[in-house]
């Protein structure tokens, strides 16, 4: 297949703008291997990518999409194999490297996960980064205790975006039910909380005293932070002791401020989420939880939608604009 089909984000008259277009092999980043694309997602950096002034992205011209699932056509000189069914997420795919919104893609082979058993090219990718990062973030947590305390109170902020639903999905299948979910579309997206099984939905001013102090009363075990910024001030000094922040997104901006007291009084931990460059082993090993242990009983839930490539400037507007729940899948084969 020389020409296909991918969505590029191109600068016309200083003008950012997506164009779905006829794309030839000669266009794509170097790489060692071809796969043809069967499904990818639309996440939130998918959506900042679209804006010159997020800095996501540094060089357009440039075919997004941070993720993707297909099949080997072209193994190169790797050991793949034709017809192999793989995953690729993070590194420079789609920020610095031409990405998953393209009927074929071309890849190191170092960034290729095999499919895992258990585990289909759609499911893969109702998943998605944001199914990879949800997942990171709940094991690191598993390890600061998490495990041992079935019984926790949990907190999950940005519960309806596609990070924090699918923790609270990947928690839900570990047994877990003691989780609140924070989201300031407690009414839109009341239906969808419900679906979840949740034990409570908060918005941030619920959950904000009229005083703020450094150290309040200890409310939740573990938060699952997907947001960022001013909130959590709020958040940790609700933190039991000994419990655990797991930190993975900055929606909600990139700076907070807080004291020493809850570390050195309660011995709480933040734990930074990395997706983007984490070893293969460790995603490999992630990828087999999702396929196993992890998986939500109904996965099919959290794709609310199903696009296709033209239908992407929308998608990316609806995240922006902050009002999409659950995740957009998108489906490229043709």
């Amino acid at each position: 297949m020389e020409n296909f089909n991918a969505l590029w984000l191109e600068k016309h008259e200083g003008e950012l703008i997506p164009r779905y277009r006829q794309t030839h092999l000669d266009e794509l980043s170097a790489g060692d291997l071809l796969i043809k694309v069967a499904y990818s997602s639309v996440n939130f950096k998918d959506a900042l990518a679209s804006q010159e002034a997020s800095g996501v992205v540094r060089h357009y011209p440039i075919i997004p999409g941070i993720d993707l699932s297909g099949t080997i056509i072209d193994p190169g000189p790797s050991e793949f194999k034709v017809g192999q069914e793989v995953i690729v997420t993070g590194y420079g795919l789609g920020v610095s490297h031409s990405g998953g919104y393209s009927e074929i893609a071309r890849v190191p082979a170092e960034w290729v996960i095999p499919l895992p058993i258990g585990l289909g090219l759609k499911e893969a990718m109702i998943f998605g980064t944001a199914g990879l990062t949800a997942a990171l973030s709940v094991n690191a947590l598993e390890k600061q205790g998490l495990r041992q305390h079935k019984e926790a109170e949990i907190l999950v902020t940005g519960a309806s975006g596609g990070v924090g639903s699918l923790a609270i999905g990947i928690l839900k299948s570990l047994g877990y039910h003691n989780i609140t979910a924070l989201s300031r579309k407690k009414e839109q997206s009341a239906a969808y909380f419900t679906e979840l099984g949740v034990k409570a939905v908060v918005t941030a001013e619920e959950i904000s005293p009229d005083k703020q102090r450094p150290l309040m009363k200890q409310v939740y075990n573990f938060v699952l932070d997907t947001v960022g910024g001013r909130q959590l001030e709020t958040i940790i000094p609700q933190i039991a002791y000994d419990g655990s922040i797991s930190l993975c997104g900055n929606a909600g901006g990139i700076a907070f401020s807080s004291t020493v007291l809850p570390y050195i009084l309660r011995g709480v931990n933040i734990l930074g989420i990395d997706s983007v460059n984490i070893s293969n082993e460790h995603r490999l090993y992630i990828w087999n939880r999702l396929a196993t242990d992890m998986m939500p009983a109904t996965i099919q839930q959290f794709a609310k939608n199903e696009i296709v490539l033209e239908e992407l400037p929308v998608a990316f507007q609806q995240l922006l604009a902050g009002t999409m729940t659950g995740r957009n899948l998108v489906r490229i084969a043709p």
